[in-house]
């Protein structure tokens, strides 16, 4: 395949090849040479890494249903309680649902997905079998991770563990765990079934984190204990995580060190919130920073449309960027920053300057997008795009193909 007359991150203009699923060749455009069937008219557009969400939940969207309007009270147990009441009764059947969602975020540019399927005593496994079910449907667009999630805690409730361990036995790859202290009110105990699910099964973990200050930190250290004493290196994210840098410069520079070494990475959907972890400082680091969307549309917010390009500008505006290469190192985080969570054959980010995943041996997950810069097409979001999974076009036009 050739994709004609693109921008890699805004250079120049350029044709690329593709072969086997990996860039082949990238060189300076000659208007003159003839194009084969199997060629992509870039017409001049920008060039990216495709996206990666690494932080969705597919299981509870309503993108694509009526606008609603929401019922949450304030609260991780509470706006619990309110999609345990209502997610059954949405217009269409939950699998619906899911595949339409991953096929708009698809259609929207992005190709690496680790998605949030909540698993407790109330919905046991058929949240965990919709996303599987999606997941299967979209295997040659996009490549899919699902995390097994307890979203109502793991002790309040008595047959989450086994619910937990049961979805791990049925397809999930990473296991998740909430709040440690807040939600389950005994973190030791928290983390020794998640930590204990995670060897047993030799998957990753991934922990949600909304604790305030300085106890976000005290859960955060028994994470960092763990991973140490199991050796569980580049096997563990911290989601959310939004006061982790909000105790002192000493306690924030301590934990992006410790990070760094131990290969923790951080997923972030952009909230507008003070105490964050600074984004440029974890990327300078080392440390493997991904962005998500988080819920799109459901029972817990009205926010979310399924274009990480969007989230991608939401997370330069939180952040307060202006500069070019911090815009530009936001959407490198929305890309492979994300990637490099996926998989490990992804290296990390190398610092704020870093553009990756155009070059030659590089995957051909691409996407390609109208602007005139990369910042600009941050800010105005343009929507004519193709995409690229594998080296195989999987959308143009906002629509999935193939």
């Amino acid at each position: 395949m050739l994709i004609r007359d693109v921008r890699p991150w805004g250079g120049p203009r350029s044709d690329v090849e593709v072969a086997e699923g990996r860039i082949t060749a990238v060189r300076p455009h000659d208007p003159a040479a003839a194009t084969a069937p199997d060629t992509v008219e870039g017409r001049g557009r920008l060039l990216f890494p495709s996206f990666s969400d690494v932080h969705v939940h597919l299981d509870s969207t309503r993108i694509g249903l009526p606008f609603r309007p929401h019922t949450g009270a304030p609260g991780v147990w509470a706006m619990m309680l309110n999609d345990r009441e209502n997610w059954r009764d949405a217009e269409v059947p939950l699998p619906e649902r899911v595949a339409g969602t991953l096929e708009r975020m698809i259609a929207n540019g992005t190709t690496r997905v680790r998605t949030y399927a909540q698993v407790d005593v109330d919905c046991r496994l058929e949240k965990l079998d919709a996303v599987l079910a999606a997941k299967e449907r979209f295997a040659k667009h996009a490549d899919v991770e699902i995390m097994a999630f307890p979203q109502a805690g793991i002790l309040r409730e008595p047959g989450t563990v086994d619910v937990l361990e049961a979805s791990l036995r049925s397809g999930a790859t990473v296991v998740g765990g909430i709040d440690p202290c807040s939600l389950d009110k005994d973190p030791k105990g928290h983390l020794d079934v998640v930590f204990g699910l995670a060897e047993k099964y030799c998957v990753e973990v991934d922990i949600h984190l909304h604790e305030p200050g300085h106890l976000g930190v005290f859960s955060t250290d028994l994470v960092i204990e763990r991973v140490r004493a199991l050796d569980m290196r580049g096997k563990v994210t911290m989601s959310h995580a939004y006061e982790l840098g909000s105790i002192s410069e000493s306690v924030s520079r301590r934990l992006i060190d410790t990070f760094a070494e131990l290969d923790i990475a951080m997923a972030t959907v952009a909230p507008s919130v003070d105490g964050q972890l600074s984004l440029a400082d974890l990327t300078t680091a080392g440390v493997r920073v991904g962005l998500g969307e988080d819920g799109q549309r459901d029972y817990w917010s009205p926010y979310g449309n399924c274009d990480l390009l969007d989230r991608t500008w939401q997370l330069a505006f939180t952040n307060g960027f202006r500069r070019d290469d911090l815009i530009e190192m936001a959407l490198a985080v929305a890309t492979m920053g994300g990637a490099s969570i996926m998989s490990h054959d992804v290296p990390r980010l190398a610092g704020i300057a870093d553009r990756p995943g155009v070059a030659v041996g590089d995957r051909a997950d691409l996407v390609l997008v109208d602007g005139e810069t990369p910042t600009s097409a941050v800010m105005d979001r343009g929507k004519d795009r193709t995409v690229l999974h594998d080296g195989v076009v999987v959308a143009d036009g906002l629509s999935v193909v193939g």
